[in-house]
């Protein structure tokens, strides 16, 4: 579930508080899919993976809890949580709005370097079709570095947010057949409409991404 050592390399690099620290992993493990909904959380496991005691566990496992990421399961203790399809719908409606504002200021905001650095996320995420996993990893990239060209403090705290929420709704849909080649156009779309600084156009389209992810995701509910 969670690297073994890594707490400690972390704690040594940044000393930040082991509950903080594990708290983080744990929100990683859920986005990269190590952590999945329905998966039962011990604490004693986790604690024992990261070599830590169970009290930042606890405080981790509390703070997972209030933020609805994890909930109690009736003779099961606690476990990754699972989105209900509204709950999906919802999720979906936030992130079209966050990501067409941030896909806007990155219009006007971006410089030059930065965009050319969302050309390469774009052609690494195109180079990557034959793995799914790896093109979910990109995206996230490129989505993050969207956000950083828009040049809003805000917009950090709510992609991690809507990363940690959106790791709830199950395996990326990058595993359905026609998906990589229509969010790759996508991708370059929106780019190229930051890149003319036309901030309408790149709102529109990444609004449209976001849409098209969403009707996706609900093809992939529809077949569980």
């Amino acid at each position: 579930m969670l690297g073994e050592g890594a707490l400690k390399r972390e704690e040594a690099d940044g000393q930040l508080p082991r509950g903080e620290i594990v708290y983080r992993h744990m929100c990683a493990a859920m986005r990269s899919g190590a952590l999945r909904p329905g998966d039962r959380l011990r604490e004693e496991e986790v604690a024992r993976q990261l070599g830590v005691s169970r009290t930042p566990v606890r405080e981790a496992l509390g703070r997972l809890l209030a933020r609805g990421l994890v909930e109690s399961s009736p003779g099961r203790g606690l476990v990754v949580r699972n989105l209900s399809t509204g709950e999906v719908i919802e999720l979906y409606a936030m992130r079209e709005i966050i990501e067409g504002a941030a896909a806007h200021l990155a219009a006007q905001q971006a410089s030059q370097p930065e965009i050319d650095h969302l050309g390469d996320l774009a052609a690494e995420f195109r180079a990557s079709f034959e793995d799914p996993q790896s093109m979910a990893r990109c995206n996230r990239r490129l989505h993050e570095a969207i956000y950083r060209a828009a040049k809003n403090r805000y917009f950090d705290s709510a992609s991690r947010e809507l990363q940690d929420a959106i790791a709830l709704v199950g395996p990326t849909t990058y595993t359905l057949v026609d998906r990589p080649a229509v969010a790759a156009e996508e991708h370059e779309q929106i780019i190229k409409a930051i890149g003319k600084r036309d901030a309408a156009l790149a709102e529109q389209l990444a609004r449209a991404h976001i849409r098209e992810a969403l009707r996706t995701r609900l093809r992939i509910l529809g077949k569980t």
